[in-house]
């Protein structure tokens, strides 16, 4: 299982600290929720304070783009040191041409699915991906309540990409916790973002860490 908090719910005034601080505790990932205000109603960090962090961590960064136009901004983000970029099939470019430009340029391609969006959407992007990402909520604002579809989702998902033959990771995205973990991981997940769980959790960083590797 890779664990990646998420930034989103991070302390935007020590970005870096909070980085090191998270690997330090055990984070395999660090997930970059970057929000434009357009595509989902909120507003985040974009390239440049990723960017910034990179001296402060040197784990992979995944950079989950929920923004209108990602082929606009892509440049950024790979010279930022994104590792992992994924971009919404929901969002007005080219999925295909998103998935390929980001391949060329030497990084790992994503793409993300909103609750409302159907598993078999992705049926002809599975030869371009190295990750999916199922949102356990709707995108947009951390904290939200859990979907529990989501788990059924991610289990067809997984069914696809075994019947691809391909070996592409599956990432959940929202509301997890040692509640629905389990049921997660066994329906095929094996990237976990967790943000309020994490960065919240009244005994630190590490021990939620912990928590969510091993759940009672």
């Amino acid at each position: 299982m890779i664990i990646a908090p998420s930034m989103l719910v991070a302390d935007f005034a020590r970005l870096g600290e909070d980085a090191k601080a998270l690997e330090d505790a055990g984070s395999d990932w660090l997930h970059w929720d970057v929000m434009d205000g357009h595509f989902v109603p909120n507003l985040t960090h974009g390239a440049l304070p990723m960017a910034a962090c990179r001296e402060y961590s040197s784990l992979v960064f995944n950079a989950h783009l929920m923004i209108s136009e990602p082929l606009r901004y892509l440049e950024g983000f790979i010279e930022g040191g994104a590792d992992i970029i994924a971009a919404h099939i929901e969002a007005e470019d080219d999925a295909r041409e998103f998935l390929e430009a980001v391949r060329d340029a030497g990084r790992r391609p994503g793409i993300a699915i909103s609750p409302d969006t159907p598993a078999e959407a992705l049926a002809e992007l599975l030869p371009l991906l190295d990750l999916v990402t199922v949102m356990g909520v709707h995108p947009g604002f951390a904290g939200q309540e859990f979907i529990e579809d989501t788990v059924g989702k991610v289990a067809e998902v997984r069914r696809m990409i075994v019947e691809s033959n391909r070996d592409v990771h599956i990432q959940v995205d929202g509301g997890v916790d040692t509640e629905n973990i389990t049921r997660l991981c066994a329906a095929g997940a094996d990237v976990i973002v967790s943000g309020s769980f994490v960065l919240q959790h009244p005994e630190g960083y590490a021990t939620a860490i912990r928590q969510l590797r091993a759940p009672e």
